[in-house]
C-alpha cells in the first residue's frame, strides 16, 4: 500500500511545487490568512473532500475516510507567513510588500494538500480515517493550535504527526527526538519609569537608560547563575527603546524579550527570578516599573512510542539517506498543544538548498523543494502504517 502511495506522490511533485510557489507569491501574516484559507478550502471542494472551515479562526480541517475500519490519524501543516520583506531574486518571489513565507509553511501546506489528494484517491484500499489539520497563526502567540483544538479538531483522533522543513539540515535527512525537542516560548515587556531631565544635569534626574542597561546585564546572569547547568534556558532582550534627543536624559525605557525553557520547574524559576531582579534593580535606582509576562507555547514533548515508530518508518522512505536524533531547539512551536492532548511526534525534514543557505526568518530564506516530497512520503507512510502499529 505504501508503495502505491510513494509512486503517486512522485508523479504529483510538479503539482506540489506549483502550489508551494503560488502560496509563496501570495503570503498572509498570522490571523490574517483569509485568502490562503480560501485557497485550501477550494482545493478540497474541487476534490469533493469533506472539510470544516473557520476552525478556531482561519483553520481548515479536512477528512478522508478509508473504506476499511481502523484508527484515526491526524496530520498537521501550518500556513501563515511573516512580516518580512522578501529579498530573494526568484520567479516566485512574494508579491506582497513586507510579507513573505520565511519559514517554510508554504511548503508544509503544499505537501499536505497533495498528500490528502493522494490518500483520497486510495481510500477504497485504506483503513481508518485521515484528518488534515491546516493551521493558521503558528508564528504569533497565542497561535492557532489551541483555538483549533478547543473547536474540536482532535475529536476522535488517535495520533498526530507533524514535520517542519528545515533549511539548515541537509536534504535527505530526517531528525527525530523522543521527549523535548522544541522549547516553551514566553514573552516579557518591561517599562522602566525614571525621571527625565537635561543631559547636562544628570544629578537632577533618574536616568532610565542607565537603569535599563543595568537591568539587561543583571538579567543575563539568571541562566548562568540561577539555572542548573544541566538544564537548558535562554533569556534574550530583543528590544530596547528610548527615543530622545541627544541632550535629554530618558524619562522611560521600554524593553521586550523572550524566555525559552524545556523543564516546567525551570520555566517557573525564570519567571520568578526575572521579577525579583527587576524589582531589585529598580529599588536600587529608586524608580518604578511595569511588567507584562506572558506564557507562550508549551514545549514540544514528543511521545516515545510514536517517535520510535516514526524513526522506523523514515528509514524506509526513498530519498531519505540519514535518520538521526535531533538536537534540542530553543525555538517555539505550538504543535506542543496537540501533544498535550493526544499521542504523536513532531520531526524535522532536511531541506537545505543548493548554494548559500539562509536561516529561517531571513529575508533571503528558501529551501530545496524536493524536501516537500520527502515530507509527504514520510507523513503519508506513517499515517498508513500506524493502522497496524
Amino acid at each position: 500500500m505504501t508503495g502505491k502511495l510513494l509512486e503517486k506522490l512522485e508523479s504529483s511533485f510538479e503539482d506540489m511545487v506549483a502550489i508551494r510557489r503560488y502560496l509563496h507569491m501570495h503570503p498572509e501574516v498570522s490571523f490574517q490568512e483569509t485568502k490562503t484559507a480560501k485557497y485550501i478550502q477550494d482545493f478540497y471542494t474541487d476534490l469533493g473532500i469533506t472539510f470544516q472551515a473557520n476552525v478556531g479562526g482561519n483553520g481548515v480541517v479536512a477528512r478522508v475516510k478509508g473504506d476499511l475500519p481502523g484508527k484515526t490519524v491526524a496530520l498537521r501543516a501550518d500556513f501563515d507567513a511573516l512580516p518580512i520583506q522578501d529579498e530573494k531574486d526568484v520567479s516566485y518571489k512574494s508579491t506582497v510588500a513586507g510579507v513573505m513565507h520565511a519559514c517554510g509553511h508554504d511548503g508544509h501546506t503544499a505537501a499536505l494538500l497533495i498528500l490528502a489528494r493522494t490518500l483520497n484517491e486510495m481510500k477504497e484500499q485504506l483503513s481508518g480515517e485521515y484528518v488534515f489539520i491546516h493551521q493558521h497563526a503558528e508564528e504569533y502567540a497565542p497561535g492557532g493550535a489551541k483555538p483549533m483544538i478547543e473547536a474540536g479538531c482532535l475529536e476522535g483522533v488517535d495520533v498526530i504527526f507533524g514535520t517542519h522543513l528545515w533549511s539548515l539540515t541537509p536534504l535527505g535527512t530526517i531528525e527525530y527526538k523522543s521527549g523535548p525537542i522544541m522549547a516553551a516560548a514566553d514573552r516579557f515587556e518591561i517599562t522602566i519609569q525614571g525621571r527625565g531631565g537635561h543631559g547636562a544635569n544628570p544629578h537632577q534626574a533618574k536616568d532610565a537608560i542607565v537603569i535599563a542597561s543595568q537591568l539587561v546585564v543583571n538579567l543575563q546572569q539568571l541562566v548562568s547563575r540561577r539555572v542548573n547547568p544541566t538544564e537548558a534556558a535562554v533569556l534574550s532582550v530583543g528590544s530596547f527603546v528610548a527615543d530622545n534627543a541627544f541632550n535629554i536624559i530618558a524619562d522611560s525605557v521600554k524593553l521586550a524579550g523572550t524566555v525559552r525553557t524545556f523543564n516546567a520547574e525551570v520555566r517557573d524559576l525564570m519567571e520568578r527570578e526575572l521579577k525579583r531582579v527587576l524589582e531589585g534593580t529598580c529599588m536600587t535606582a529608586d524608580c518604578t516599573y511595569s511588567l507584562s509576562y506572558d506564557r507562550g507555547y508549551p514545549p514540544v514533548l514528543n511521545h516515545q512510542s510514536e517517535t520510535e515508530f516514526l524513526e522506523t518508518v523514515a528509514k524506509e522512505i526513498p530519498g531519505v539517506e540519514n535518520v538521526q536524533e535531533s538536537i534540542l531547539h530553543m525555538i517555539g512551536e505550538d504543535f506542543g498543544y496537540y501533544l498535550e492532548n493526544i499521542p504523536g511526534t513532531f520531526f524535522f525534514t532536511g531541506a537545505m538548498p543548493e548554494g548559500e543557505v539562509f536561516p529561517h526568518h531571513s529575508p533571503m530564506f528558501d529551501f530545496d523543494e524536493r524536501a516537500m516530497l520527502i515530507a509527504a512520503k514520510t507523513l503519508g507512510s506513517a499515517a498508513i502504517k500506524y493502522q497496524t502499529n
